[in-house]
């Protein structure tokens, strides 16, 4: 292989934007834009050569993958269920009854049909808790109101 000539870039941008549809996850488009941007660089200047043509898509995809992946950081995509992952985070304000006591600090509660460790003052079996806070998996609690 003496020389890629833009089209060949043009095929592999379209080969990974096709990808990119089939297995989604926005990474294989950028890579195919700057495959894209790469044939455009190649059908500008066809004088470059092909070493410099492969250090250009590098460049370009390494730039696109790290400009997106920064927007999206400053800019998070909104869910109607923004604590679907963060399952104890959803329990804070919750009540709770203690399914064991809470001795020297630490103890259990159930939680539908879990348990989950829960941390707060010494309380016996039984008591209604309203969980305050969450370290980890751990429910920090007080006695209910």
């Amino acid at each position: 292989m003496n020389a890629l000539l833009f089209w060949h870039w043009w095929i592999l941008a379209a080969a990974l934007i096709v990808l990119e549809m089939i297995v989604p996850g926005v990474f294989m488009l950028w890579l195919g834009i700057a495959a894209g941007v790469t044939g455009l660089a190649a059908f500008v200047a066809p004088g470059i050569i092909w070493q410099v043509q492969g250090l250009i898509f590098a460049v370009l995809s390494v730039a696109s993958v790290w400009a997106w992946r920064s927007y999206q950081r400053r800019h998070p995509t909104e869910s109607d269920r923004p604590m679907l992952n963060l399952r104890a985070q959803q329990y804070i304000g919750r009540r709770l009854v203690l399914d064991q006591p809470i001795v020297n600090g630490r103890g259990n509660a159930r939680v539908g049909d879990s348990s989950w460790r829960v941390e707060g003052p010494d309380l016996p079996a039984g008591t209604p808790v309203v969980v305050t806070g969450v370290d980890g998996t751990l429910l920090k609690v007080e006695r209910a109101a």
